[in-house]
């Protein structure tokens, strides 16, 4: 298992004695004001799923669908993460699924570097209050940030990281197997990793619920 910098680990490395919960997270994000992003939003995509899950998903931000409904993966990259979730032997009531970004980029555009700078905070807390066994992350830019790298997602897919406390399994973003079927069967073999990794941690004791 690789391990990134720790000197520049992006993610916290250990369990505060204190944490938050996602209700203080979001009472501390509010009505959003802090970057551009929110004169275009329609509303913040938070994250959604069990508070204390396993395994959290990081994608890279809310799309049309998400910004309309205000839930993170419920168009057809949600469909299809729906479906690959059962390669891993989960479903999505066990997981938390959350974003580098909480609101909408204009035209589904990339994140920016100052945008990614002033949201991830509250991607951190997150991840204190849920405090999984494994992060996923879904694509080019939830990698990069997880494991504070420049590689790409091709890659990195496929392999286990360990940033501090965390295994992380960096994947496809969903939306890549729709766009190109070819990245589908890549896509199932890396659930399948996933649901080998709970069953270890499992195994040796290791996993958290």
């Amino acid at each position: 298992m690789s391990e990134p910098s720790a000197e520049h680990n992006a993610i916290p490395a250990a369990k505060p004695h204190r944490h938050p919960t996602l209700e203080q997270v979001r009472a501390e994000i509010g009505d959003c004001r802090r970057c551009p992003l929110a004169e275009t939003r329609t509303q913040i995509v938070f994250g959604v799923g069990a508070p204390h899950a396993r395994v959290m998903f990081i994608g890279e931000a809310p799309g049309r669908n998400e910004d309309l409904k205000g839930e993170p993966f419920v168009g057809a990259a949600g469909h299809k993460l729906d479906a690959l979730l059962s390669e891993a032997g989960l479903t999505r009531d066990e997981v938390f699924i959350a974003n580098i970004l909480k609101c909408r980029p204009p035209q589904n555009r990339d994140p920016r570097p100052e945008e990614i700078e002033v949201c991830t905070p509250y991607l951190r807390d997150q991840l204190r209050a849920v405090w999984p066994d494994v992060i996923v992350t879904l694509g080019k830019y939830a990698t990069q940030f997880v494991l504070h790298t420049d590689r790409g997602i091709t890659g990195l897919r496929g392999k286990l990281y360990r940033a501090g406390h965390f295994i992380v399994l960096p994947i496809f973003h969903p939306a890549a197997a729709i766009y190109d079927p070819t990245k589908n069967d890549l896509l199932v073999q890396d659930f399948q990793l996933l649901g080998r990794t709970l069953a270890e941690l499992d195994a040796q004791g290791e996993g958290q619920r």
